[in-house]
């Protein structure tokens, strides 16, 4: 069996790669690494892990299904900073939530949409039920 260690990155379907860079790192706060608009790729860094926005004609859910989503860890201390700079940027709340019991990662949640529609999850996570006890 394959024994992986971790993950080196995650693509994220974009339609207009300046566009996604820019609410990436403005709003959410990535790190550029690199950009090759022509290519129409973009790596970013969110502390130490490698998002790469991708062109596609297409996104994975173009109409904000929940399921379909890409989840951040936040700060607890900044949770409500994150909800008030959300508003002040007149960006979309689809849902703000507490996950607790037993789910596989507990915490506040907070939805909203990328440029695109892709549903990114903002967490400040209690537990994660695959960290080492």
């Amino acid at each position: 069996m394959i024994e992986t260690k971790g993950v080196c990155h995650f693509t994220i379907a974009v339609t207009d790669t300046k566009k996604s860079t820019d609410f990436y790192t403005e709003v959410l706060g990535l790190k550029l690494l690199n950009a090759n608009h022509e290519r129409g790729m973009v790596f970013l860094d969110s502390a130490g892990d490698c998002i790469v926005l991708m062109k596609t004609e297409t996104t994975i859910a173009p109409v904000r299904q929940r399921d379909a989503h890409h989840a951040f860890h936040i700060e607890a201390d900044q949770y409500d900073q994150v909800i008030k700079e959300l508003k002040d940027k007149k960006i979309e709340i689809l849902l703000e939530d507490e996950r607790t019991g037993r789910a596989v990662v507990t915490g506040r949640i907070i939805y909203i949409p990328d440029p695109d529609g892709n549903v990114i999850e903002l967490v400040d996570m209690y537990s994660y039920s695959g960290s080492p006890a």
